[in-house]
């Protein structure tokens, strides 16, 4: 199912280049532009989308006050991406406090733009194939997938869709594997997928062990089921 997108924003030239970005993005249909605050809340409560790239500098009412009024009335189940040039430290927190599921300043690429429409397409999909209750593990995953690495960007030589791959194999096991079973199963090297597995280790989403046996000691990794 396609994600239906609003583009909040009140200066013109943006909000169509926005909205237009949004149409090249795999699995995103643009729903419209709003130019304030108010014209956004009416559009939702008529249109019901699912995402919001919400400018929080409107001239009628902060964006904030947008997030609050989604949480309180019809729109409430409408995710907000925050593309804005308010970066003070205040806002921010107010603004994670308030559902916003992602904050990207102004200016920003339109790369910058794009890796985040895929990440949230990506746990979106991850969230409505999911069934019953969650492992921690799964949780870990959710959140991993819609916030990112703690330590953008990804090294040199790594992508994004092999990262996820190794971590949907690491995850999925729910045993520890060997840097071997990895890179088999994401089609990948065994120097390549150990690379992203140390990698994942130092973002503290997979453990590292040793299995020892007659010989040298085999490096061992699972899922860290924190919490």
């Amino acid at each position: 199912m396609m994600i239906r997108t609003l583009v909040v924003e009140d200066d013109p030239t943006l909000a169509a280049a926005h909205l237009g970005f949004v149409a090249t993005v795999q699995g995103f249909e643009p729903a419209g532009i709003a130019h304030s605050g108010r014209e956004a809340l009416r559009f939702i409560g008529r249109n019901r989308p699912d995402l919001i790239l919400l400018d929080f500098g409107l001239p009628d009412m902060n964006g904030l006050d947008v997030c609050r009024s989604l949480h309180s009335g019809a729109g409430r189940s409408v995710d907000v991406i925050a593309v804005t040039s308010a970066r003070d430290v205040e806002t921010i927190h107010h603004a994670i406090a308030h559902g916003v599921t992602q904050y990207l300043i102004k200016p920003f690429m339109p790369s910058s733009l794009r890796e985040r429409l895929e990440r949230y397409a990506e746990y979106r999909q991850r969230l409505t194939s999911s069934r019953g209750l969650a492992a921690q593990q799964d949780v870990d995953l959710l959140f991993a997938t819609l916030r990112g690495s703690r330590s953008e960007p990804l090294p040199k030589g790594l992508t994004r869709d092999s990262w996820r791959a190794v971590a949907r194999v690491v995850r999925d096991a729910g045993r520890p594997l060997s840097s071997t079973n990895v890179a088999e199963a994401a089609g990948l090297s065994r120097v390549t997928a150990r690379r992203y597995l140390e990698h994942l280790v130092a973002q503290e989403l997979v453990t590292r062990s040793l299995r020892y046996g007659g010989g040298r000691p085999e490096q061992l990794y699972q899922w860290a089921a924190r919490g």
